[in-house]
């Protein structure tokens, strides 16, 4: 049974792409041939391994940012980032990363970041002769840390994943500890690669960009709403690591939630009037949504199975215990080269890591972070979502043609190099 489930798992990746049909549809199809008719799951017990906790966290807190997103304030934003910039042309790249690390932090998705990004990073790149690949990595890099924060879309899943496991109490702690470590480590990349770069390459040309308008009225309550949002959700479990034994904290800190917070600050922002409703509902990633939760469907018949007990047992007793964190991070790698970080990836790697931590000695906190960062390190691969979106921003087939190959066979093995480099650093460290 484990077979025929790893093998449906790849199946479902594959079909998704190759069809272009979403993945979560062939993961519910998967789930429902395996899980009842294989395994004796009713059709009721499995519709309710439907991961109804995260389809509403993912939901609720794009229906919030969407408010940002469709009135323009994010994209003013990202624009007065990048115009901060142009007196500065070599560290272009880092300025790149930073703005797109913000826009994804205060709450686009990855997805959103890059679909804005991508094409005004391209368009730099050509006027200003900075390496397109440099680019690429640095706006695929940002998106993905930014959505790493606690409060944004990929750090809450993380969180709720967590949740899921016996670490539920660390859940926050872990969720900042992933954060931090996949912001720090594309720094490093990106900073490194540009002294080379400007040593080897020559300077960046400087480039022109409008001066853009400042914000208006509704911009400006929609930035101090989202404010006001990540506050309210990051305070109370930061007031509760430094006083635990408040009980008035405890208290509050156990009814914050970020998914029905979203929808509180979203009705807020309908009474103010800062977006087209119709327009913010319609902008909810519903593919996305299907995607992570039909995948997750059938990650849960797998953990009914016991594959994803047998997977932690072999990594936990046939690795050596040193190198398991990197070979956590090559698997994570390698599986973010074809598929999805939050639809496949960590639901998937996440329910094993107490069997791992259990049989091996090692931090849960340490193996959390590093299936991230090796996830992380693929999402410039032209198969995934990252890579795919910057080879659709492309101005031409050339440009596409030529962009291709050095995603493929240069960029995802440094980055993936690198995040092994960073695995060994936290194994040391954590």
């Amino acid at each position: 049974m484990t077979v025929v489930i790893l093998i449906a798992i790849s199946l479902a990746i594959l079909l998704g792409y190759k069809t272009k049909i979403n993945t979560g549809l062939f993961g519910i199809i998967f789930a429902y041939i395996i899980g009842c008719f294989f395994m004796g799951i009713k059709p009721s017990a499995l519709i309710s391994m439907w991961p109804v906790r995260i389809f509403f966290v993912i939901m609720s807190i794009s229906l919030f940012y969407n408010f940002a997103i469709v009135n323009g304030t994010l994209e003013k934003l990202a624009m007065r980032l990048l115009y901060t910039c142009r007196k500065f042309p070599n560290l272009l790249p880092l300025f790149i990363y930073f703005a797109a690390t913000i826009i994804s932090a205060l709450g686009a998705d990855f997805f959103t970041v890059l679909a804005t990004f991508a094409p005004i990073t391209l368009l730099i790149c050509r006027k200003t002769g900075m390496n397109k690949m440099l680019g690429s990595i640095a706006v695929t890099y940002g998106a993905s840390a930014g959505s790493h924060f606690m409060t944004s879309s990929s750090g809450a899943v993380f969180r709720e994943l967590i949740e899921r496991t016996k670490y539920a109490d660390e859940s926050f702690a872990y969720a900042t500890t992933i954060f931090i470590a996949t912001l720090i480590l594309p720094t490093v990349v990106i900073g490194v690669w540009t002294f080379i770069s400007s040593r080897t390459a020559g300077a960046i040309k400087a480039y022109h960009i409008d001066k853009p308008e400042k914000f208006n009225a509704i911009q400006k309550r929609t930035l101090t709403l989202i404010l006001a949002l990540v506050f309210t959700v990051l305070i109370f479990p930061v007031l509760n690591i430094i006083f635990p034994g408040s009980t008035a904290i405890n208290y509050l800190n156990s009814k914050i939630d970020i998914g029905l917070m979203a929808i509180v600050f979203a009705v807020i922002a309908m009474f103010m009037k800062l977006g087209d409703q119709k327009k913010v509902i319609a902008k909810v990633p519903w593919n996305t949504l299907i995607m992570i939760c039909g995948v997750g469907m059938l990650i849960q018949v797998a953990i009914e199975a016991g594959t994803i007990d047998m997977l932690a047992g072999w990594v936990g007793s046939s690795i050596p215990k040193e190198i398991v964190p990197l070979m956590l991070t090559l698997i994570a790698g390698i599986m973010a080269f074809f598929s999805s970080t939050l639809g496949v990836v960590t639901p998937a790697l996440f329910p094993t890591v107490a069997a791992i931590a259990a049989a091996t000695g090692l931090k849960p906190m340490l193996l959390f972070t590093v299936i991230v960062v090796g996830a992380q390190a693929a999402v410039i691969s032209p198969f995934s979502s990252g890579g795919s979106l910057i080879l659709g921003s492309c101005e031409s087939e050339e440009e596409r043609a030529e962009l291709f190959p050095k995603l493929m066979f240069r960029a995802v093995p440094m980055c993936l190099m690198f995040a092994l480099a960073g695995s060994l650093v936290l194994t040391l460290i954590l």
